[in-house]
């Protein structure tokens, strides 16, 4: 079972929330972890992650986008940390039944109808000029 995993070093295009959901329920298991993985901990363990996360950008001062000025060895970290954050993210949604993708499309209609855009004609936008 464990080279399974050593052959997932290799890019993939896409990877779906399920694929990961199925790979994490099959690592939990094979090693005996299920009895740990209730949604509390699993939780605790993603808060824990979160402050890792937040711990690489704290001394930072503001961060543009893509990282520029960042290193290979940081973009690393980061990644590995980000993973983390998402894979108990999974992991937890699973152990709760729900299903995070389908969660995450709702939750992005609600938002646009909460946040609807707003067009404002051209006579409007000269009064703030």
């Amino acid at each position: 079972m464990e080279n399974s995993y050593d052959s997932i070093g290799g890019k993939s295009k896409d990877v779906s929330l399920k694929d990961l959901s199925i790979r994490l329920a099959e690592f939990a298991q094979v090693r005996g972890w299920d009895e740990y993985h209730s949604p509390r901990n699993l939780l605790l363990a993603l808060v824990g992650e979160v402050g890792e996360l937040s711990e690489i950008f704290q001394w930072k001062g503001e961060v543009g986008k893509g990282l520029p000025n960042w290193s290979a060895d940081e973009k690393e970290h980061l990644e590995d940390e980000l993973s983390d954050v998402l894979l108990y993210l999974v992991r937890l949604a699973d152990v709760c039944g729900l299903d995070l993708g389908q969660a995450a499309l709702t939750k992005i209609i609600k938002n646009a109808r909460k946040y609807p855009v707003v067009v404002m004609n051209q006579k409007s936008k000269s009064t703030y000029n």
